[in-house]
């Protein structure tokens, strides 16, 4: 070695066995994401007080839409409302859920593996 850089023959099979464990848990991770965010977004968004007929009173999305007044459409507010109506999650907060919980995935097994 000699202060060279060391090649890619040279790495060590921890290190590959590492990697390939964290490729697949991020896999793995976007799969379920991708999966599980557009089932799991109108149950939280009912935990936080969005409602079938609008923000349930008392809740956190009541005082957040007294916070805001009147609610411009389009607004993350108003999207949240239409996927607790009912509406399809976007394919953008369902990329967001799959990233996440495939970036979380890589991490947790990164953080753990020798």
């Amino acid at each position: 070695m000699n202060g060279e850089p060391r090649k890619f023959h040279d790495a060590s099979p921890v290190y590959f066995a590492t990697a390939q464990r964290t490729a697949i848990a991020c896999v793995a991770g976007v799969t379920c994401g991708a999966v599980l965010t557009p089932l799991l977004a109108p149950v939280i968004l009912g935990i936080v007080g969005f409602g079938a007929a609008g923000p349930v009173a008392g809740t956190i999305a009541a005082g957040v839409q007294a916070g805001i007044g009147n609610v411009a459409a389009g607004s993350l507010f108003a999207l949240a409302q239409s996927v607790a109506m009912g509406g399809g999650v976007p394919a953008a907060i369902t990329a967001l859920g799959a990233g996440i919980a495939g970036a979380g995935a890589g991490a947790a097994i990164g953080a753990v593996a020798p």
